[in-house]
């Protein structure tokens, strides 16, 4: 039987965030300088652009968020049957959503930055998209109304887990952040702080291939199998720490994978196809271990008092089931595209050296013209001394 001791039962420490919707409302003069940043920034070059977004965002943002209260929590009680309005609920939590910004701020930044500075060669736009993409899934998995359920449903849960681990982090390193920050930095930052951290023995050894698969694997069988998961349903602060130790693994699983960012082992496509291959069989064990589990794993999820949607093995089942699915897909979607950046790198290769046969060529036809041109004026001259 578990005994009520005036706190959530299906968060146990959890920070009150429930109660009425309130938001904070903007400023007059906030909106007015924000309108006149916007107006600024339109006569600015596109580099410059970049610059003034990124810190015009992050000035209105900051001070919204100072002034808005939490717009949801959860309650002493088990939260009601979702809604789509429920699942389309926002939390503001400053703790997370500061730090995102100022990422989201200090990249935006080193893109104009980098465009100002080299614009013959800007920062792909594609780039930037995957980039606030990752940030936007990281947004969504823990402040959306997903986090409102993540210690209700098990399945609410994984979804949580996947957004993290195979949405945002290949989004956010398909954003190539190390290569920005090399192109912003100067030659003496680059020198004396950036490269010697990239070339230490700590980030050459987390940064293994064979180290960052066996991480990305085992913190998910290490926290799913152990005491851990259900710890973390029942303590605020372990809860957030195994999200970013899901968010630390998957950045280190997908770097070398993508490899758009240097890395100090870097992998040739055959060899990231295995890579990605590997883990689908990982991921699908894990799974079907979940899936087709014939008690409840959790104690946590066995013991809420919920009187709505599915039984705890049916939740339990189904978020085995999307662990599988949606993972194994991400995967296969991941070596279909290490296929096609093969191939169009073969297909680069290709061109440079036809383009260095053609050099080659167009040389020795230079040297044919040449000597033909030299052996005609020696005949010539040869007959008028005749």
């Amino acid at each position: 039987m578990r005994i009520d001791y005036g706190v959530p039962a299906h968060g146990r420490g959890r920070m009150s965030r429930a109660g009425p919707s309130i938001r904070g409302r903007m400023d007059p003069i906030l909106m007015t300088r924000s309108f006149r940043l916007r107006s600024r920034s339109a006569r600015l070059t596109l580099g410059e652009r970049w610059s003034s977004a990124g810190g015009a965002i992050a000035a209105v943002v900051v001070a919204w968020l100072a002034s808005a209260l939490p717009v949801r929590a959860h309650g002493a009680v088990v939260p009601p049957e979702p809604t789509a309005s429920a699942l389309l609920a926002w939390s503001f939590d400053p703790l997370l959503q500061i730090p995102l910004l100022l990422a989201a701020g200090a990249y935006l930044w080193a893109v104009g930055r980098v465009d100002a500075l080299h614009p013959s060669s800007r920062v792909p736009r594609s780039r930037i998209v995957a980039f606030l993409g990752g940030i936007v899934a990281i947004e969504i998995a823990l402040q959306s109304g997903i986090e409102a359920y993540d210690t209700t449903l098990f399945s609410v849960h994984m979804v949580q887990h996947v957004l993290l681990m195979m949405v945002a982090a290949p989004l956010l390193v398909l954003g190539a952040p190390i290569t920005l920050l090399l192109r912003v930095a100067s030659h003496e930052q680059r020198r004396r702080y950036i490269l010697p951290v990239l070339h230490s023995r700590v980030v050459r050894a987390i940064t293994h291939p064979v180290v960052a698969w066996l991480l990305f694997a085992g913190v998910m069988w290490g926290t799913h199998f152990s005491a851990v998961f259900d710890e973390s349903l029942e303590n605020p602060l372990i809860h957030d720490l195994e999200h970013l130790l899901y968010l630390g693994a998957a950045l280190l699983f997908w770097w070398p994978a993508v490899g758009v960012d240097p890395t100090p082992w870097r992998m040739a496509y055959p060899a990231r196809i295995l890579y990605l291959f590997l883990q689908m069989p990982q991921n699908t064990f894990l799974a079907l271990a979940i899936f087709s589990a014939s008690a409840p794993l959790y104690p946590h999820y066995a013991t809420l008092a919920r009187t709505w949607g599915p039984t705890t093995l049916a939740d339990q089942q189904a978020a085995g089931a999307i662990m599988w699915v949606v993972g194994d897909l991400v995967f296969l979607v991941a070596i279909l595209g290490v296929v096609l950046a093969w191939m169009r790198d073969e297909e680069r290769r290709e061109e440079r050296r036809e383009a260095r046969v053609e050099a080659q060529r167009e040389a020795i036809r230079v040297r044919e013209t040449v000597l033909a041109e030299r052996l005609t004026r020696e005949a010539q001259g040869s007959g008028v001394e005749r």
